[in-house]
């Protein structure tokens, strides 16, 4: 056994969560270590689909490649059963406004390396063949045991650590010895095989979203084809499901799963390679609380385990690691109470409840109206943006009287309550003449406290950015927002922007000559809507220590 140098937090488990949530810690100045149980990287595309809300998280955290190699989602074609006749061609997800405008599709593998290589970035690499075999905690910090492989031998090393967090999966060690509680049910009649494959068939293109389905002895059963070049120019990620299959088999029998998509398409098919095959059942189940102590479990399969549909699973993991991983760094450096860590659970608990209600009532639908247009298509409400924490403990608002609403909401022209998404705003000017818009000024390290003044002469904006001051820097950053018609002349705060095309004032619902501050929190969630320091202090006084 070998002991290992103390490190701050530990991140077991190298998916999409695990590594959001290591990366998030490090562009706050902690520094982590990552391992994973497997040997070498997964492949396969998995969760693919990433809404909006996520790919704000991703622009937050500096990694644009994902914007940038991700695709729109494909038109949905149907068949008639049995054939390559079309009967339709639809879009799954509508069309949104504003920026992100549309969910885009990356295979998860893809993801994952490119996360990766943003962790590499501050010389951490994950730490493959490293299994969490057990911890003790106390009110320090927590003993881990992890086990490698080095050739025939196993070597187990303990690892000091001020935090872990487990996202190492339903069979992981972390949600089991917390002791959580992981209710729910298994869903053994719906059974579905699903994977990556190279393939080309007669009218099946590498456009469209091809969906076939048919009337089988046991009910219906479908087949789906999504294109993706990740896999190869003529690759497809595939899912086949219905009650008269044996699943298993056809997991690992590449020729009967071959004969099942050939009757299924109705169609002349050469298969060229199958990248990687897994059944899977859909399990409906999350835990009681998201944490115990300095040990916290985080994403799908370790907090939650659900059905795919919908695709909210990856999207629902990457922000639970996102609001996890701010909370514990200002814990870390001492800057905030470790109560703050409580209101993880808080937040993320009713949203992810009403996330397996939505993938559930989707899955019930895919079962049942395989075919049916309604059954396919996604609504709004998915794109995540009006997920909300309105509820939180540590909201503050001082302007609306709106009460809480559900948890994954809906995006309501001319509402905006704090614990809502804080809204982009483009058209800003900055003080050396250049444009910039608020989400490149939010960022995961710090509070963004956005102080609307009618002009640069304001005594309220005076006395708000002396109120700061009190506070650690590092962690926060102000910015004066100025009407268009402001005369222009500079301020005490880190940045003053000219709102030139009055989105920053329309989204924020701030009135021409009125003082209103928006404090935005380091995940893109308003904390605050106040009107002076009073206001301030008490939402400050909530997350950081007293002074």
């Amino acid at each position: 056994m070998t002991t290992s140098s103390p490190a701050p937090v530990l991140v077991a488990g190298a998916g999409p969560a695990g590594l959001v949530a290591a990366l998030t810690l490090l562009r706050n100045g902690v520094s982590v270590r990552i391992i994973d149980k497997e040997p070498h990287y997964r492949i396969g595309q998995r969760g693919p689909g990433i809404f909006p809300r996520s790919l704000e998280l991703f622009h937050f955290l500096g990694v644009p490649e994902v914007d940038e190699v991700g695709r729109p989602v494909p038109l949905l074609r149907t068949y008639k059963p049995g054939s390559i006749e079309l009967l339709k061609t639809f879009p799954m997800s509508p069309y949104r406004e504003p920026t992100p405008a549309i969910p885009i599709v990356i295979g998860q593998q893809t993801l994952e390396a490119i996360l990766r290589s943003h962790l590499e970035k501050f010389g951490v690499f994950v730490e493959l063949g490293s299994e969490l075999r057990s911890f003790e905690q106390n009110g320090d910090g927590v003993v881990v045991l992890v086990a490698k492989r080095q050739g025939s031998e196993e070597v187990v090393e303990t690892i000091e650590a001020s935090w872990l967090i487990g996202t190492d999966g339903a069979r992981g060690v972390t949600r089991k010895q917390l002791g959580l509680t992981f209710l729910g049910e298994t869903r053994k009649e719906v059974r579905l095989v699903t994977g990556d494959i190279r393939l080309k068939g007669k009218g099946l293109d590498t456009v469209h979203w091809h969906n076939f389905s048919s009337q089988g002895e046991k009910g219906e059963k479908s087949l789906m084809y999504r294109p993706t070049k990740e896999v190869g120019e003529d690759g497809f990620q595939f899912v086949l499901m219905g009650q008269e299959f044996d699943v298993a088999k056809l997991a690992t029998d590449k020729e009967a799963l071959f004969a099942a998509m050939r009757e299924l398409t109705g169609t002349e098919i050469e298969f060229k390679e199958l990248v990687w095959a897994s059944e899977f059942s859909p399990n409906i189940r999350m835990v009681n609380k998201f944490g115990e102590g300095r040990v916290f479990v985080a994403g799908g399969t370790s907090a939650s385990v659900h059905s795919p549909t919908g695709g909210q699973g990856l999207n629902s993991s990457v922000q639970d690691a996102f609001n996890l991983g701010w909370k514990i760094a200002l814990v870390q450096k001492g800057l905030s109470p470790v109560s703050l860590l409580s209101t993880y659970t808080a937040e993320r608990l009713p949203v992810i409840a009403e996330m397996l209600e939505i993938t559930t009532a989707l899955l019930n639908k895919s079962v049942e109206e395989a075919t049916a247009e309604t059954a396919l298509t996604r609504g709004q409400k998915l794109y995540m943006l009006g997920v909300n924490y309105r509820y939180s403990p540590i909201v503050v608002d001082e302007f609306s009287d709106a009460g809480p609403v559900d948890a994954y909401g809906l995006v309501q022209e001319g509402v905006l309550v704090a614990g809502d998404r804080a809204p982009d705003a483009p058209k800003l000017i900055r003080s050396d003449g250049e444009a910039t818009r608020l989400f490149d000024v939010f960022r995961p390290a710090y509070h963004t406290v956005l102080i609307f003044a009618p002009d640069t002469a304001s005594a309220s904006a005076d006395r708000l950015l002396s109120a700061l001051s009190r506070y650690e820097s590092s962690v926060l950053r102000s910015a004066v927002v100025l009407p268009a018609s402001a005369a222009w002349s500079s301020t005490a705060a880190d940045l003053t922007l000219v709102d030139e095309g009055g989105y920053a004032y329309g989204g924020y619902l701030v009135k021409e000559g009125e003082t209103r501050v928006v404090v935005v929190r380091p995940d893109g969630v308003v904390g605050a809507i106040v009107s002076g320091v009073q206001g301030l202090e008490k939402y400050f006084g909530l997350v950081f220590n007293s002074l």
